[in-house]
């Protein structure tokens, strides 16, 4: 009874949890992780009535998530047509990802300098299991562990506004980020890059760690062309 009682409980506090957050502030995290997981690919429409429906919510609290998911890049408002997840052409992509390697640099930099003995365990667990997700070809699994790698980088910085910065780019980039492990063999090279980026940020080696980083994001030569056809068979 007792066991039964406490389930109760919890699924009314996380009920009550759930309904305390706003409406519009759910329906962006919602939208948010939808994109950055892929499920609305670049360039797909969003139905402001559909999302009515699954949110049972007025078109107030739509209108104000896709306003936020504008101002932070991830879609585009665009008069009498609709709103869309964000398509950058490749020379907007391109000008996008040379700006990502300059912060991931940054980030990388201040974070062999400054991550803390806790952080640099979390960040070697993160790094293990990407090692185990890439020996398995497990791609989306992967992908997910690949974010949380970057985002021990970012806090590791100790630097509030540049990890809001980066996290920022980051989930503008991450579904095309997501494209780029579609193609063939880019998981192992991702696995082999991050192996030099924790030597690295390991031994302290704030330039090393930046440039492994630069290398590792920039997207020029052969892997912009690998992005740009991983793009055209993603949205075919």
């Amino acid at each position: 009874m007792f066991h039964f009682c406490l389930a109760m409980l919890s699924a009314a506090t996380g009920e009550t949890a759930m309904a305390s957050v706003p409406t519009t502030l759910r329906i962006r995290r919602a939208l948010e992780d939808a994109i950055v997981q892929g499920r609305y690919l670049p360039g797909t429409r969003l139905d402001p009535e559909a999302l009515e429906q699954e949110f049972d919510c007025s078109r107030t609290p739509i209108r104000e998530a896709f306003q936020q998911l504008e101002a932070s890049g991830l879609v585009r408002v665009m008069p009498k047509r609709g709103t869309f997840v964000t398509h950058w052409s490749p020379e907007e992509l391109a000008e996008r990802f040379e700006v990502m390697a300059e912060i991931e640099a940054s980030c990388g930099r201040l974070a062999a300098r400054r991550i803390s003995h806790a952080e640099l365990d979390i960040f070697h667990e993160v790094h293990e299991d990407c090692r185990r997700l890439a020996e398995a070809g497990e791609v989306e699994a992967y992908y997910a562990r690949n974010s949380e790698f970057h985002h021990c980088i970012y806090r590791a910085t100790h630097n509030a506004f540049l990890t809001q910065e980066a996290a920022r780019l980051h989930a503008m980039l991450q579904p095309y980020r997501r494209m780029q492990l579609q193609v063939r063999n880019r998981m192992t090279r991702s696995f082999a890059e991050h192996d030099a980026i924790v030597a690295a940020i390991r031994g302290g080696d704030a330039e090393a760690a930046a440039r492994a980083l630069h290398d590792h994001v920039i997207v020029q030569g052969d892997r912009f062309h690998d992005l740009i056809a991983a793009m055209r068979q993603t949205l075919a």
